[in-house]
């Protein structure tokens, strides 16, 4: 069918001039002489519609159609359907014209609201008005059939077939007026009584006023069958009633004009006096209009509903606003309207019609358009491709952010949430960011706030590698910030951003920060802050569920690993049920007390020290427990005095305590009645001085198989040195009733060591360490703790701070 076609247009164009024409799909028109087609025009494809008049299929109407053309050529308004081209010959008529839709097909859909009929009808009547009275003629044909609606959606005229002026007697009208199809339907009484000469005895005008009655009844009702529903009210409203029913009066001369009809509408209160009317009226040339002209039109626009023509305001209101607001100094106020009409329309349309005009408009400097383009960026911000926001509207949007005025600061902050979705990653991990930085140190605390808010809501479009740092960062500071609000911010975004951080992260760096907010002067910061302390702490707990009790490898026993060692929380069976907390306070108050008993009260031995042997029976496996003691912790060395050793002279005297704490530490009733000499005051104190050292600060927690554990059993002694009915009875002894180490037997193996055996040789003085064999012993053990440090226990450091003032050893022993 359409090569069919293409082959009659082409045979056609062969035989007559050229038409720079394409014919396209048919249109369905009520009864008419000619036929209707959707064409193009071939240089540019632009859209058009072509009336066709075949001369061989109806000739008896051919000079119809010539009268027809002729007057669309002559009679020029903006009401009249515009003509772009025309070719008549001997066989055919082809008339070329603005793209045009029936009225009909609007009508018969009831797809018009009444605020837009009367639109159309004003249109319709500002044009018969000018053929009246202008022009000098009688349209002849009124009707739906001869309207039209243009791609804009404004109601355009036609049917000038009997178009005629009133001063030619032999006007086409007289003769031929009959042949319209249809125009029974449409003819006034009079004519139909006397025939078409009898326009020549009434007003010129009585024909078009009543035709123009019979359109009205029709546009709002969907037909009119005849003069029988003429005067009828049916749909029509209220306010129109009187002049409708004075217009399709029976009698010509008491007809009212359509003038008349007009300017009875356009008075204040009248059916045309509305918003949409004004508008079409005043939107032409909105540029040049004076300021107050231009705020009316505005206003009007802004008090239109919804069911406005969308096509009149995508055709013709939207291009005439795009300039204003572009050139002619419209403002925001014409921009809204431009979003408001923008939202009506399809992508397509929007980014031919708005998008161009939007991203020139970033570039503007006028601070009230910036805004107002910011404020409208969610409702457009869907609609524009990635590449224009990324490429063109960010780089001109980023200029708000250093802007002298605030609320252009703050309406660009709060934009980013907006456009964020639509920017590259290397622009929001960098540019963005940067300014980002800058806004955090606004002078203004809004924007402080606001951009912390800002931060915590963009924080997953944030690169994994750098967001943690960038949050703590900003959110950290932002603590510190004098302004309660960005405070209460703060704590807000990290309890929204919790997922983002380290365990880490959230115990070293995050939790310390967010404390001191526990006590904020202002009780809405106090709050926040102790919410998002519990969202932290519920992180950390479930991350600590999860990790091994210890690091540390597994303890290497001996036989003496069943020993309570020194400075070592003992727990019993009877406290297993208790607390962690309650333990750990127990073995504080525990040492305390027992520094204190030290130092003013007398010591007791219980049951199981009353057993010992006395220091002269002690063998050189207790001497070498007396040379390893000087690991030992400095609590015990300062809690525990020694009984009095035997009269043998020693060889060595204590080189490193003055008189003054020898005197401080003397028991004033040592046990057995014995008094302590200065001997065994200097061994037991001489190492004092290497306390601060790191590897005996460290030696002083013990390491897994160190033999020098002052509270363990003796590894292994040499055979040939030790007592074999000493050595098990220091064994059984050693270990009390599993309250406090055995400090008595300790002592007594320092009195043994003092009174030595039969070979002993007096050692020079200060070289404790060196010489006889329980000497060689010692060594061996000393020499062996250097072998120890490169266990993994000893990269964690379980030393306590160093305070400094702490000289009574106390801290050593926590």
């Amino acid at each position: 069918m359409d090569f069919l076609k293409s082959a009659v247009a082409s045979a056609m164009a062969a035989q007559g001039p050229s038409f720079p024409y394409s014919f396209g799909d048919k249109v369905d028109i009520d009864a008419s002489i000619w036929t209707l087609y959707n064409g193009t025009r071939r240089a540019d494809g632009s859209a058009c519609s072509i009336f066709s008049f075949d001369v061989a299929a109806n000739k008896s109407r051919w000079n119809l159609a010539k009268n027809a053309l002729r007057k669309l050529r002559t009679m020029r308004h903006p009401g009249v359907i515009k003509v772009l081209d025309a070719v008549e010959t001997e066989s055919y008529i082809y008339i070329a014209t603005e793209r045009v839709v029936p009225l009909r097909w609007h009508v018969k859909r009831k797809s018009l609201s009444p605020e837009t009929i009367k639109w159309g009808l004003y249109s319709i009547a500002r044009t018969v008005k000018f053929i009246n009275e202008e022009g000098s003629s009688i349209h002849g044909s009124l009707r739906v059939a001869s309207i039209y609606t243009s791609e804009s959606g404004e109601w355009k005229l036609g049917g000038f077939e009997i178009l005629s002026n009133v001063k030619d007697d032999e006007a086409i009208i007289y003769t031929y007026g009959s042949l319209v199809p249809d125009s029974s339907r449409y003819t006034p009484p009079e004519l139909a009584r006397s025939g078409w000469d009898a326009i020549k005895k009434s007003p010129h005008s009585a024909v078009d006023s009543y035709n123009f009655g019979a359109t009205i009844y029709e546009a709002f009702n969907g037909d009119f069958t005849g003069p029988s529903e003429a005067g009828q009210t049916k749909g029509i409203p209220p306010t129109m009633h009187a002049g409708y029913k004075r217009l399709v009066n029976a009698n010509p001369k008491a007809r009212i004009t359509v003038g008349v009809f007009l300017e009875q509408g356009r008075r204040s209160g009248g059916f045309f006096d509305s918003p949409l009317i004004k508008l079409t009226e005043g939107i032409d040339n909105l540029d040049v209009k004076s300021e107050e002209e231009r705020a009316e039109i505005l206003d009007d626009l802004d008090n239109l509903t919804d069911d406005f023509p969308e096509d009149f305001f995508k055709m013709k209101v939207l291009p005439e606003l795009l300039k204003s607001v572009e050139f002619g100094g419209g403002g925001p106020k014409a921009f809204g309207v431009v979003m408001k009409i923008a939202a009506r329309l399809t992508n397509e349309d929007f980014e031919a019609r708005v998008q161009p005009v939007v991203v020139r408009l970033f570039g503007n400097p006028d601070r009230a358009i910036r805004v107002c383009l910011l404020d409208s960026l969610p409702s457009m911000i869907d609609r524009l491709p990635q590449k224009v926001v990324n490429d063109k509207i960010f780089p001109n949007m980023v200029s708000g952010f250093t802007d002298i005025a605030p609320i252009v600061r703050e309406q660009t902050l709060k934009s980013v949430l907006v456009v964020i979705h639509k920017l590259s990653d290397r622009v929001v991990n960098g540019e963005l960011l940067k300014y980002l930085a800058k806004t955090a140190n606004d002078e203004q605390p809004g924007i402080r706030t606001n951009t912390t808010i800002c931060l915590g809501k963009i924080a997953k479009n944030l690169g994994s590698s750098n967001r943690a740092k960038v949050l703590i960062a900003a959110f950290t500071r932002s603590l510190r910030d004098p302004f309660v609000h960005a405070r209460n911010a703060a704590l807000m975004a990290l309890a929204a951003t919790g997922e983002y951080f380290t365990a880490e992260e959230c115990a070293s760096r995050i939790l310390p920060v967010v404390c001191p907010s526990l006590i904020d002067k202002e009780k809405l910061v106090r709050d926040q802050a102790a919410k998002t302390l519990e969202v932290y702490m519920v992180r950390i707990r479930k991350e600590a569920a999860g990790m091994p009790d210890s690091v540390l490898p597994p303890s290497q026993t001996t036989d003496g690993a069943g020993a309570p060692r020194m400075s070592t929380p003992q727990q019993n069976a009877s406290s297993n049920n208790a607390s962690d907390a309650a333990s750990w306070a127990g073995w504080a108050i525990s040492s305390f007390t027992n520094k204190l008993s030290a130092a003013s009260g007398e010591m007791e031995t219980n049951g199981a020290q009353s057993a010992l042997p006395s220091p002269s029976g002690t063998g050189p496996a207790e001497a070498k427990r007396a040379a390893s003691s000087a690991s030992a912790s400095a609590l015990h060395r300062q809690a525990v005095k020694s009984p009095a050793p035997s009269p043998a002279p020693l060889s060595r005297k204590s080189t490193t305590m003055s008189p003054a704490p020898d005197t401080y530490f003397k028991d004033p009733n040592p046990i057995g009645g014995v008094e302590e000499d200065d001997d065994f005051g200097g061994d037991a104190w001489g190492d004092m001085g290497d306390m601060n050292d790191d590897d005996d600060a460290a030696d002083a927690w013990g390491e897994p198989g160190d033999d020098g554990d002052p509270w363990s059993k003796p590894a292994a002694a040499p055979a040939k040195k030790s007592k074999p009915t000493a050595t098990p009875a220091v064994a059984n002894t050693s270990i009390d009733d599993g309250s406090e180490p055995d400090f008595a037997g300790w002592l007594a193996a320092q009195a043994s060591k003092k009174t030595g055996g039969a070979g002993a040789k007096p050692l020079p003085k200060g070289l404790a360490k060196k010489g006889s064999a329980t000497g060689k012993s010692t060594t061996t053990t000393s020499a062996a703790k250097p072998k120890a440090k490169p266990v993994v226990a000893k990269k964690i450091d379980l030393k306590p701070k160093d305070t400094g003032g702490d000289d009574d050893g106390w801290g050593d022993g926590w």
